[in-house]
């Protein structure tokens, strides 16, 4: 398919890739016995959710309430939905209860104060709401700091009107199978054994993903990236180039010298994130071309030879991080074998940050 005559920068998506990642990662899972919740933070797309819904994910994993907002306004088929950030506000709370009158509604909490905001506003509600507890088993974010933290927890939310203790959640460190398993079995236990039960423990993390079976306490997992993949989890080993969904597809505009050429994509598409990687993005099919340089609205490509670009000349690009990039945009390219043509998709669930 040619994307000569696209208006540049542009964000391009290939469906079949994005549709062999999905299968790839529930294969695994449904062989482990692990069930899916993808996290759509990386695609913000109802279709793609609906893609991992109908590979067989059990529901998905928003960061914000806002997010999950959007993602159930456009499709009929999101019922069921977990999001993993401490819940504070009366504005935030009021839109909460809302929500949880339309799906299947999870929260998690790691402190007194969150499970208090959420008990006030689910007191009077028919249904309880499920709230995890979130533990921190190394990734040093949110969560409580051992096992006997998240016992008193799941009984302060056990015992808080309008709530009812819905499990563990972590969001593990790379490669930390193990130290959830160690956590995790801790705390279930202490749960159990005080008389409550622990009906989910959900893990997640896509650079780790295929060593979640390593960590068999775990029922539940929840990749992200994994949809779309991006030149960070190729740099890990955890993909290659060819697993990479998302790509930028970027005009040369400039040529300034030998080796050195100016694309019309930057930060504000490209992002400033380096994820621990020295330049900006991963040229297809030229290794040796770095992005050296952002600037809002230019990219600097550098060679140590002959450049070989031209002005017009279009290269398409693999992001350092795919999620950013489709915070960036108000839509994007689809493309996919079954199509006569690439679709524009209006990315629903960008720029929801509340």
């Amino acid at each position: 398919m040619s994307f000569h005559g696209l208006n540049t920068p542009v964000v391009l998506v290939d469906l079949d890739i994005a549709d062999r990642n999905i299968r790839r990662f529930q294969n695994y899972a449904d062989a482990h016995g692990l069930k899916v919740r993808p996290h759509i933070k990386t695609h913000k797309l109802p279709a793609i959710a609906e893609m991992q819904l109908r590979a067989g994910a059990i529901g998905i994993t928003c960061q914000k309430l806002s997010e999950a907002e959007a993602m159930i306004a456009g499709s009929p088929e999101i019922r069921d939905v977990l999001i993993t950030y401490n819940i504070l506000g009366a504005e935030k709370l009021k839109h909460l209860k809302i929500l949880a009158r339309k799906v299947a509604l999870s929260v998690v909490a790691d402190n007194e104060t969150v499970i208090d905001g959420l008990s006030s506003a689910f007191a009077s509600e028919p249904t309880p709401l499920r709230v995890l507890v979130e533990c921190n088993t190394g990734a040093d974010r949110c969560g409580v700091a051992s096992p006997e933290e998240a016992l008193l927890l799941a009984h302060k939310i056990a015992a808080a009107p309008g709530l009812v203790f819905g499990g563990l959640m972590t969001y593990p460190p790379v490669n930390g199978a193990e130290a959830v398993e160690s956590f995790m079995m801790q705390a279930k236990a202490r749960i159990e054994a005080s008389g409550l039960a622990v009906p989910v423990i959900t893990s997640g993390g896509t650079p780790s993903m295929m060593d979640a079976a390593e960590a068999p306490v775990t029922t539940e997992y929840r990749p992200g990236t994994y949809v779309y993949n991006d030149r960070s989890l190729v740099s890990r080993g955890a993909c290659g180039w060819e697993d990479c969904a998302l790509t930028v597809l970027a005009t040369v505009v400039s040529v300034p010298s030998s080796n050195r050429a100016i694309i019309d994509a930057g930060s504000k598409v490209l992002t400033s994130d380096l994820l621990g990687l020295s330049g900006y993005g991963h040229v297809v099919g030229r290794d040796d071309i770095v992005i050296d340089q952002l600037s809002e609205e230019h990219g600097r490509l550098v060679a140590d030879g002959l450049i070989g670009l031209n002005v017009g000349d279009q290269v398409r690009i693999v992001p350092n991080h795919a999620c950013v990039v489709s915070n960036m945009v108000d839509r994007l390219v689809v493309v996919s074998d079954g199509f006569q043509q690439p679709e524009i998709w209006p990315v629903v669930a960008r720029g929801q940050i509340v």
